[in-house]
């Protein structure tokens, strides 16, 4: 039995499209958030449960032989949250579970919540759970969303490059290794997109590619603070080391590195910046 999280988000819902003939079981903190996103599921392939509920997870994870575990949402209490789901995965008996890290994931990372991600495999090693890795970089999806009203990013990138990936290539790769886990058991892919831009590339090619003014202006980091907090008075210090650490790890080429992996496991080229921007 297959089970797939995160398919009422962004990524894991693409996942759950591509897998739909092998009628996944889906896990979701609210079924009525499945409404709307396409043929409804049949019932008895929705269990609901929420990372932080281990016993609740472990129930859902019942019979479960593969589960795709799409990253909490981004909290104080993350790693908690996964340590709960994964440590549940392995109580329920799962032969392989696949997660969505991150590229730069490491202790030390830059970015950091990389440094959730870190933890999550670790917790995932200690489990001793077979399991597939899939370090996404950031994705391209959402580099152009960085522009604020004005069609301005603003940022400490400097002249670092990010070797974005299209949350289209993550949904096919994980697609691929869901169909087939045991050949990835143990596997750590690393995926990007097929170049590395630097964020005033981003905003030229946004700009060419929509028609849509869009610009990239160095910030210092003390500036990147000081504009985030005016934008976001209300945001948490986690969320404000989140935002500006996403532009000094592109700065310190955390997140320069181009990987063959999409196409390997894919067959087909990443998909471009621009084919992000037309949907494609």
């Amino acid at each position: 039995m297959l089970a797939l999280t995160g398919v009422t988000g962004a990524l894991g819902g693409l996942v759950a499209a591509r897998l739909a003939d092998l009628d996944p079981l889906l896990l979701v903190r609210d079924p009525s958030r499945l409404a709307g996103a396409g043929d409804p599921p049949v019932p008895d392939r929705v269990r609901t449960c929420t990372y932080a509920d281990g016993a609740a997870c472990e129930r859902a994870l019942a019979g479960v032989t593969t589960v795709l575990m799409v990253s909490a949402a981004e909290s104080p209490r993350r790693r908690e949250e996964h340590r709960s789901f994964i440590a549940a995965a392995a109580r329920a008996g799962v032969a392989h579970l696949v997660y969505t890290s991150f590229a730069g994931a490491a202790a030390d990372a830059t970015f950091t919540l990389g440094r959730d991600h870190h933890d999550a495999e670790e917790a995932i090693a200690e489990s001793g759970l077979p399991a597939t890795l899939l370090r996404d970089n950031f994705y391209a999806d959402v580099l152009p969303l960085f522009a604020d009203g004005g069609g301005v990013i603003r940022g400490p990138a400097g002249d670092g490059r990010v070797a974005a990936v299209a949350r289209a290539d993550v949904a096919d790769v994980a697609a691929v290794v869901l169909r087939d886990p045991g050949a990835h058991a143990g596997a750590a892919y690393q995926l990007t997109g097929g170049e590395a831009l630097t964020m005033a590339e981003v905003a030229t090619r946004t700009t060419a590619a929509t028609g849509r003014r869009t610009t990239y202006v160095e910030e210092t980091v003390d500036e990147a603070y000081a504009s985030r907090r005016a934008g976001w008075p209300d945001a948490a210090e986690f969320e404000l080391d989140a935002w500006v650490s996403t532009y000094t790890a592109i700065a310190d080429g955390s997140c320069a590195e181009v990987t063959d992996d999409v196409r390997r496991l894919t067959g087909h080229a990443p998909r471009s910046l621009e084919d992000v921007l037309a949907g494609r």
